[in-house]
């Protein structure tokens, strides 16, 4: 697999960050030991769930640049930049784009020191097993259409979730997200403490391209 130079450190459930050559992004902080780097840093936050945002990185030291979603209803003297889904901004070095989500919010595609990124936030195939069959190809049909408006994209690096709350579904999302835009690395996420179904999707996916990063417990870091 081809190195990107990219530190990626999983800090709980879906919160993570990701160091490059010349910056420090962080996505989705919820809880969990977070230590800024001496590096040009951006905050970015899919949506309003608390297990996605957490206020409290506003109060973080330093000169700090957040990129949230705009169902985020939040007043701050920080340096703030509110995204609603399919826009796109420079902002620095940063090229940002927003997806839709399957649930509150939007996704990110950031592209940062030639590395491209993905951050589904809570994009995902919900397939619950309680759904109705009027529901659950509602569902279906959303997630494969807005899957379909970014297969266009180059992913180096996904974040994405494998839900075992989905049970024997869990996987179904993460499969037809590497199918379409098959990135290099896909980091499996939602997950919290319980990663019981990480080992079964490495398994699930041994036969497609993409390494499927094998997360085993909180500030894990893996140097891609």
């Amino acid at each position: 697999m081809e190195k990107l130079g990219v530190k990626v450190e999983y800090i709980f459930h879906s919160g993570f960050t990701v160091e490059t050559k010349n910056h420090f992004l962080v996505f989705d902080y919820y809880k969990g030991d977070l230590n800024i780097k001496d590096k040009k840093t951006y905050i970015f936050s899919t949506h309003s769930h608390e297990d996605h945002f957490n206020p409290a990185i506003l109060d973080l030291d330093g000169d700090i640049k957040y990129i949230f979603s705009d169902d985020i209803e939040i007043q701050s003297q920080r340096d703030i930049t509110f995204m609603r889904a399919y826009k796109s901004i420079f902002l620095d070095d940063l090229q940002i784009k927003t997806y839709s989500s399957t649930d509150l919010g939007v996704s990110f595609f950031v592209k940062v020191d030639g590395i491209n990124i993905f951050f589904a936030g809570d994009l995902n195939w919900w397939a619950w097993d309680n759904d109705t069959p009027k529901e659950k190809e509602s569902m279906e049909y959303l997630f494969k259409k807005k899957i379909g408006r970014m297969e266009e994209e180059k992913v180096d690096i996904a974040f994405f979730p494998v839900d075992p709350r989905l049970e024997d579904n869990y996987y179904m999302g993460g499969q037809y997200f590497i199918d379409k835009l098959k990135p290099k690395y896909f980091f499996p996420m939602h997950f919290g403490d319980n990663h019981s179904k990480n080992e079964k999707f490495i398994h699930k996916m041994e036969d497609s391209n993409t390494h499927i990063v094998n997360i085993e417990h909180r500030n894990q870091v893996f140097e891609l």
